[in-house]
């Protein structure tokens, strides 16, 4: 879609700086709102396109609050036991949602299927059924994104993009889901071609399967791009973009408390 030299920034990685006040979100917001609406320029596309995914994960409710207050209606968390907490601590923010976008066992199935407004890490048949039961006992639906492993890494979770033709359209028999769309982490890599052949390849994966996608399942979102490649992801046409220390700033938490190595580094 684009030849445009964009760079990663992944060396920013663990250096951005934390934000302690509900300026410092509103100037770092805005910050990425300018790099989100230069990237959609380059390659004509409307913002709007483009919705902001604030990643919360290992952040405590009082900075929470924080970006609440500058405006964050909508999180994202990896961790869905995390995520529940939180959920349960900020009760009184009734517009407060959440976005699970980490590997879930079907064991904390339930827990999603409680309080989630959003799963982004759908890669087996048994979770989405577990899922979709659960969901039935809570008179709930949820929007579900198909996580794609467009970069091949053993370390990360997905479907490899071969296998998810058939995935989606085993879909409709659960009928508490609604599949949104498709999700990958790119490999982390200082590299922007190799970044940019996961965002292409997950683009191309959704033109081939909307040929053949059942009526009920919807792949119009694209959730790809994280604070140091996510202006490649836009140039190859993301949707969502995940994005936690440009907002919030560096974790103390190492990144192998999420992934067995920094292959998924938001």
């Amino acid at each position: 879609m684009s030849t445009t030299p964009t760079q990663t920034r992944h060396d920013q990685h663990g250096r951005y700086p934390r934000a302690e006040s509900v300026e410092d979100f509103r100037h770092n917001l805005a910050t990425v709102q300018q790099r989100i609406d230069a990237a959609c320029q380059r390659v004509g596309r409307d913002p709007a396109g483009v919705r902001l995914l604030p990643v919360s994960k290992t952040m405590d409710e009082a900075h929470i609050r924080l970006a609440y207050a500058a405006g964050c209606r909508l999180l994202g968390e990896n961790k869905v036991q995390e995520a529940h907490h939180k959920w349960e601590a900020m009760q009184d923010l009734g517009d407060l949602h959440w976005s699970v976008i980490g590997h879930l066992q079907t064991n904390k199935a339930k827990l999603v299927a409680r309080f989630a407004s959003e799963f982004q890490a759908l890669d087996s048949l048994r979770l989405a059924e577990t899922l979709d039961r659960r969901l039935q006992i809570e008179g709930r639906q949820l929007d579900v994104f198909v996580q794609v492993n467009t970069s091949n890494e053993e370390s990360k979770f997905g479907l490899p993009p071969g296998e998810v033709a058939a995935f989606v359209q085993a879909m409709p028999r659960f009928s508490n889901l609604r599949v949104r769309g498709l999700m990958t982490l790119a490999l982390f890599s200082a590299a922007p071609e190799q970044v940019r052949a996961c965002f292409v390849r997950l683009r191309q994966l959704r033109e081939q399967l909307r040929q053949s996608a059942p009526a009920a399942v919807q792949l119009d979102e694209l959730s790809m791009g994280m604070s140091g490649d996510f202006e490649i992801a836009i140039e190859e046409g993301a949707t969502v973009v995940r994005v936690g220390q440009a907002i919030f700033g560096a974790r103390s938490v190492p990144d192998s408390h999420y992934w067995p190595d920094a292959a998924g580094t938001r």
